[in-house]
């Protein structure tokens, strides 16, 4: 990723989902006392932690909250016009899905939220009770591809009648209901509520306007030369950006420096599974 990026001393970077600074702090290392780190994020928690870890690092570093369908009024507010790269890494990070209390994960009964910016008015659990069946089908498949979401729809609706599901536990009990499996003696090594879980996190944040408000904003964020990364993890996303990228690229707007997106090779993903899914795109800004 460092190398396709090219971060140079004293270039000008802006991570839109800085987290917990894992990329954050690689970039900064590169920069330099010249260079200058913008980070956002719409978690206040992952910035708290992100703000201690850059209490060392010499290079000018700003870090607000705030979701990246904003990156154009965040540069404004500080005064920075254009930068060398943008970056973008989707999803949730693991500190967020290992904590019960996101209500992310359904590898814990906790309640269910799946809310990255905690401000936001509407849960996982709103969505699950309130919409009608064929909203939730919708959201289901197009969101996530989740070819059963007419049956695991029906599910959900009939479930609520009887009490209202309220914890990841209970979703997971009707989602393996509605698909006939057992998520505990499962052959599949994908969880029957993988997708439902995506779809709901992705809906209750909004994910795909904001990434669609990021890819429209970003030749206009970039110097000449300068370079965009996104990493993605799941089709949905990776489609998106493939075609911007490819219609920017017609457009003589971009040059496309990954022609296929990069993967994980086996090491890494046995040292890390979760990057199993991990498709990095990366263009440069044309002249």
């Amino acid at each position: 990723m460092l190398e396709l990026l090219d971060i140079r001393r004293g270039d000008t970077v802006l991570d839109t989902t800085v987290g917990h600074a894992g990329h954050a702090r690689l970039f900064a290392e590169r920069l330099g006392r010249e260079g200058t780190l913008l980070g956002m994020d719409v978690d206040p928690s992952a910035l708290a932690v992100a703000r201690r870890r850059f209490s060392e690092y010499p290079c000018r570093v700003d870090l607000c909250q705030a979701n990246f369908s904003r990156a154009r009024e965040v540069l404004s507010e500080v005064g920075i016009q254009q930068v060398d790269v943008v970056f973008a890494d989707l999803g949730v990070n693991s500190a967020q899905l290992d904590d019960p209390s996101r209500g992310f994960s359904f590898q814990y009964d906790s309640r269910l939220d799946m809310r990255l910016d905690p401000s936001l008015e509407t849960t996982a659990a709103d969505l699950v009770n309130r919409l009608k069946e064929r909203e939730l089908s919708d959201l289901l498949y197009f969101n996530a591809q989740e070819h059963a979401s007419r049956r695991i729809a029906k599910h959900i609706c009939r479930a609520r009648k009887e009490a209202r599901i309220v914890t990841t536990g209970r979703l997971v009990e009707v989602v393996s209901r509605a698909l006939g499996v057992d998520p505990l003696s499962r052959k599949s090594k994908t969880h029957p509520a993988t997708r439902t879980f995506l779809a709901l996190r992705m809906a209750v944040n909004d994910e795909m306007s904001a990434l669609d408000a990021l890819l429209e904003q970003a030749p206009a964020l970039l110097k000449a030369g300068g370079r965009f990364g996104v990493i993605a993890f799941h089709s949905v996303e990776d489609r998106r950006i493939k075609n911007d990228f490819r219609k920017r690229k017609g457009q003589g707007i971009y040059q496309l420096v990954t022609k296929k997106p990069v993967v994980a090779q086996a090491d890494e993903r046995r040292e890390n599974p979760r990057a199993r899914s991990a498709k990095l795109r990366v263009a440069t800004r044309l002249a």
